[in-house]
């Protein structure tokens, strides 16, 4: 394996224990158990619903819930779901697709009528239905063994009782709280002394603990009906928007099967559209024609040829990828070996593309959290939940300790496309879980969050270990790139080659190289996801779980 000395927030760190020079630390290891989350409270509120005897699905639903009041600046109750279940009797792979559609009242001419272009980034246009509830009662309906008002009490204690928030939440808690206060009811929820908590400083939701109790008792119809759910329409009319009691009570998740590709003899399964993981598994088919091990890590070329594959994947994400109860998507086409060593032929060694357009599949033939959780039995979650753009649209409904999602910005407003705005269509969408198996046996569980990064986070995640043999913790942590500006699914294209952001673990000799490449290199301190991960080994017949939580977040793995 070849790694280049690496400077990592401007200190020169010399040998670990591991080997390699960038910082990281041990995995954590167990037998019965493994959580890793982004918050240490949500972890261990899993880790104690493990113990108590609960399935992995218990697991990863209590720590969606304690997330949703520990770290609201990346999902809530207002967002989508989307999970990966293994379930270890069948050893089978089972998808849920949590999205929520567009409002049945509003349509594509209002936005005409309004002269808009582009669905607004806040207020209560982009609001969609949220499908993160309805995806904690399907998932516990098939896997929960605990009651659900077990499952969710955790975060009720704890919702009304207090904690301190944590460092990087605190930070974007306030970031996001300066854009969001002048929207209803936002401020009075969410900046209870006037501005965001800060670091330390004891936050209660009694709001929240509220609505979570309503869910324990009634199930779904305590957030789909009845008092949450008028305070939802409520407060989107009163911001002169079109969801209703309706678009709620119609609401339903959809069980999907999950779509796979072989990278060097692991399968890596990702959802279906809507969503964008299909992107990811393009960018390992075009990876895998080359001999990526021997480029050397973070070295230009293995970063020219990360970068334009990731450039070819998404110009193909954005005229493809879109709700496919409106559309038919030929994912088998884009996902098929041959369409990838047709699309391989343009990437160019020495030179950086400047616009790429999509493929013709039909020519060949044929701001969010992430969680994982493992049970005692073997079954493993991958779930990943969001609000979008951090803490969502800002339209929060009254008095129920949540803010409602803003994902229908991922429309497209030019009509006649696949991702064109339309009534009751759920929106592309950028939240993608993980599985990866080897043999037909659970080998990983993970994520990396935030929005566009999440392909590329994945494809860097499994190079660093299939073709680098970075342990599940190193993978996290290795330092990573992003390219901004390739072809967007609302309809804007990619014309200048757009920009690779480098973290300040390359060197800036790489940047410079890149950049004789043609490429526009940068530097910037975040954006590049949060990762956590539950790896599975075997020592004999005991199975052995590795939990990974990096430090680009607040939280961390704990097993038993």
């Amino acid at each position: 394996m070849v790694v280049p000395a690496l400077l990592l927030l401007g200190v020169l760190l010399g040998d670990r224990i591991t080997g390699l020079p960038f910082a990281s630390r041990s995995e954590v290891l167990a037998t019965h158990g493994m959580v890793a989350t982004s918050q240490p409270l949500a972890t261990e509120a899993a880790l104690a619903i493990l113990k108590r005897g609960g399935s992995a699905v218990d697991a990863a639903i209590a720590a969606n819930a304690m997330l949703a009041l520990t770290e609201p600046v990346g999902c809530g109750l207002g967002g989508d779901l989307f999970a990966i279940v293994h379930e270890a009797k069948t050893g089978k792979l089972h998808g849920l697709n949590g999205s929520g559609r567009s409002p049945l009242r509003l349509t594509l001419a209002e936005f005409e009528q309004r002269g808009l272009t582009k669905v607004p980034s806040l207020g209560p246009l982009p609001v969609t239905v949220p499908g993160c509830v309805d995806g904690w009662i399907e998932l516990h309906g098939r896997f929960g063994r605990l009651p659900l008002a077990d499952v969710l009490a955790p975060a009720i204690t704890t919702a009304r009782a207090g904690f301190p928030v944590t460092e990087l939440i605190a930070h974007y808690w306030g970031a996001g709280s300066k854009r969001l206060a002048a929207y209803p009811h936002f401020a009075e929820q969410f900046m209870p002394s006037g501005k965001a908590p800060a670091k330390g400083e004891i936050f209660r939701n009694p709001n929240l603990a509220a609505t979570l109790e309503r869910i324990a008792r009634e199930g779904r119809d305590g957030f789909y009906d009845g008092p949450v759910a008028k305070a939802i329409a409520d407060v989107v009319r009163e911001a002169g928007g079109f969801l209703d009691e309706a678009d709620l009570a119609a609401h339903r998740s959809e069980w999907v099967e999950p779509i796979t590709t072989n990278y060097r003899g692991y399968d890596v399964h990702e959802l279906p559209p809507n969503g964008q993981g299909l992107t990811a598994l393009q960018m390992l088919n075009l990876l895998e024609g080359f001999d990526v091990a021997a480029m050397g890590h973070s070295s230009a070329e293995f970063l020219h040829t990360m970068v334009e594959a990731k450039k070819l994947a998404f110009a193909d994400r954005a005229r493809f990828i879109a709700d496919p109860a409106t559309e038919r998507l030929p994912v088998a086409e884009l996902l098929s070996k041959e369409y990838a060593a047709a699309r391989r032929a343009r990437i160019d060694a020495k030179a950086a593309a400047k616009s790429v357009d999509p493929g013709n599949p039909a020519l060949v033939d044929g701001d969010t959290i992430y969680l994982c959780t493992a049970d005692a039995a073997g079954n493993m979650v991958s779930l990943i939940q969001s609000n979008y753009r951090g803490m969502g649209s800002g339209i929060s409904p009254k008095d129920c300790g949540f803010v409602l999602q803003d994902r229908g910005e991922l429309f497209d407003l030019e009509p006649g496309r696949p991702n064109s705005y339309a009534p009751g269509k759920r929106p592309f969408h950028t939240i993608i879980p993980a599985f990866v198996t080897k043999d037909g046996k659970p080998f990983l569980a993970f994520g990396v969050m935030g929005g566009a990064t999440q392909p590329q986070g994945h494809v860097q995640i499994l190079v660093n270990v299939i073709d680098y043999g970075m342990n599940f913790q190193e993978a996290g942590d290795a330092p990573r790139w992003v390219h901004e500006g390739s072809s967007e699914p609302t309809g804007e294209r990619m014309t200048d080659g757009g920009t690779v952001f480098l973290e300040a673990g390359i060197p800036e000799s790489v940047a410079d190289a890149l950049r004789a490449l043609g490429h526009t290199v940068k530097r910037q301190r975040d954006g590049f996801g949060g990762y956590q991960g539950i790896g599975v080994r075997f020592d004999g017949d005991t199975r052995v779980y590795y939990g990974a939580s990096e430090s680009r977040k607040d939280g961390c793995a704990l097993g038993y």
